[in-house]
């Protein structure tokens, strides 16, 4: 199977750049849309702004996602600092989202951990 780099196409032209960028998007947008989709379900189930954040989560991606973009032909580096800037960026979507589903009634979860009645 080809790797991710082997399939950049050689450009000689910003039009052609932008067309190759263009069609990622295409591709990236709805994988990004539903990758947010999950991050409403994590604040439902969750329940608890004190947990949204969690560096133990954050670490595990980052260690699965750096030897995936070595093994693609990428810079693993600027894969963790993306990586790192959509985490933060999805952390913010999921307090939102709390934030959204609390005033819609969602009930806080309780010291025992189960949603109040």
């Amino acid at each position: 199977m080809a790797r991710a780099i082997d399939k950049v196409k050689n450009c000689e032209t910003m039009t052609e750049v932008r067309a190759g960028v263009n069609a990622l998007d295409d591709i990236l947008v709805p994988l990004l849309v539903e990758r947010g989709g999950y991050m409403t379900q994590a604040a439902k189930v969750k329940n608890d702004e004190n947990l949204v954040y969690d560096q133990d989560r954050i670490d595990a991606i980052i260690e699965r996602v750096r030897p995936q973009a070595e093994r693609e032909g990428g810079n693993a580096d600027l894969i963790e600092r993306l990586y790192r800037a959509m985490i933060t960026c999805y952390i913010d979507y999921e307090h939102e989202e709390l934030a959204r589903m609390r005033a819609a009634g969602l009930k806080p979860r309780t010291a025992s951990g189960s949603n109040a009645s």
